[in-house]
């Protein structure tokens, strides 16, 4: 499973190569707090709506610290997808180091 930092997907973003961000967390967490340009399918859902992500367009998932994410990123692997990242961290992490200003919970 490979992995990508905050620092790594802020980079990445500032430098126009954005992977497709889909945030595992539920409805509720991703109200409070989100990246920009995220899409919101929560991890109990992912089973039912993975087929409406495109397999080839590279992922980043993000989660609240990257447990969820990381568990979704093994699932959509195993099924074929090809480009899959884990944020490490999740959103936590990101707020910590990328978005200060950012709320957290």
């Amino acid at each position: 499973m490979q992995s990508v930092t905050p620092l790594q997907l802020k980079q990445r973003i500032d430098d126009g190569a954005v992977p497709e961000l889909l945030d595992v967390r539920e409805p509720w967490e991703f109200a409070t707090c989100r990246i920009e340009g995220s899409i919101n399918i929560p991890m109990s859902a992912i089973v039912n709506a993975h087929d409406k992500l495109d397999r080839h367009t590279e992922k980043v998932v993000i989660c609240h610290h990257g447990i969820r994410s990381q568990q979704v990123v093994k699932y959509l692997e195993r099924i074929g997808f090809a480009a899959v990242l884990n944020l490490e961290g999740g959103i936590d992490l990101w707020a910590e180091t990328v978005a200060a200003d950012m709320p957290r919970y």
